[in-house]
């Protein structure tokens, strides 16, 4: 990577120069991200049964919407709120995973960094939930590299993510990183229970990279991430890529940054509870209607 020369006295006075707009009042600025996912279709072709390249092309076609999205975040000095940008789905393209996709992703997120507070909006499979927690933060080691983004310096930054429940994000066949007799036995598994899900992990932990700018030293960022000396321009999270692409200060018409208020509340723990025992059971009814295919 090829790496910015940092100037500080030009830094240091671009700092100052946006710190009379950060001390107002009714403070508040906007940015917007694009967020992409990478994901191997062809590990998923379902082990008993090959894919052609025909009807590889048209699942990333369909899934584009699925990994592709673009999200807002507008925030203040204290609070922030993250979400998803609207956009009309084309005709047939099913919004990745049709209607089963909604029931992983998510809808605003509210964060506020003085009362250490996240609030979040969750649908899963019919059930509106309010996930209501402490906002925790990762521990964060700060790195000395610099580069740009935009005409922002930005700092970066690493740090070791615990994953929550079922995460499609970072989704990968079993074996994966070993292509060899362990994958072909996890295979084996997958055809004698019925059960697609039996060759899929979902690691515990992931490898985050964040890059921020102290240009705009505001402790937020996107989706779960914070914590750091300056808003959060760039996120590598596993195979997933946040990057801003705009930044809009005091804007002449300024958003509500409003909690979410809808639902049923839960936990984070508590929500990732319920979802893992709906798959599971989900998985069981799988299972079974596999287990009677091949009794006929």
């Amino acid at each position: 990577m090829k790496l910015s020369v940092l100037k500080p006295f030009s830094l240091a006075l671009a700092i100052m120069f946006v710190a009379f707009s950060f001390g107002q009042a009714d403070f508040q600025g906007k940015a917007y991200y694009q967020t992409k996912t990478t994901m191997d279709m062809s590990q998923f072709g379902g082990g008993n049964r090959q894919v052609s390249p025909e009807q590889m092309k048209r699942w990333q076609e369909r899934m584009k919407s699925f990994l592709e999205k673009e999200y807002t975040l507008v925030f203040n000095k204290e609070e922030s709120i993250y979400k998803e940008e609207e956009r009309l789905e084309a005709q047939g393209s099913g919004g990745g995973f049709g209607g089963f996709s909604s029931s992983f992703t998510g809808g605003p997120k509210y964060k506020n960094v003085k009362e250490k507070e996240v609030l979040q909006d969750q649908e899963f499979f019919g059930k509106k939930f309010l996930i209501k927690d402490e906002l925790k933060n990762l521990e964060w080691k700060m790195g000395t590299e610099t580069k740009q983004i935009g005409q922002y310096t930005v700092f970066k930054a690493t740090a070791t993510k615990p994953v929550n429940g079922f995460d499609w994000r970072s989704m990968r066949r079993r074996g994966n990183n070993d292509r060899d007799k362990k994958a072909e036995n996890d295979s084996t598994e997958a055809k004698k229970s019925g059960d697609p899900m039996d060759e899929v992990e979902i690691p515990k932990t992931i490898e985050v990279t964040a890059w921020y700018t102290p240009q705009i030293p505001i402790n937020q960022g996107p989706d779960d991430y914070w914590g750091l000396p300056g808003l959060i321009l760039e996120v590598n999270a596993d195979r997933t890529t946040i990057l801003c692409t705009k930044i809009v200060m005091n804007p002449s018409e300024k958003d509500n940054i409003d909690k979410p208020s809808k639902g049923e509340v839960v936990t984070q723990e508590e929500y990732t509870k319920i979802t893992t025992q709906k798959m599971e059971e989900m998985r069981e009814n799988w299972r079974g209607r596999g287990r009677g295919g091949r009794r006929n």
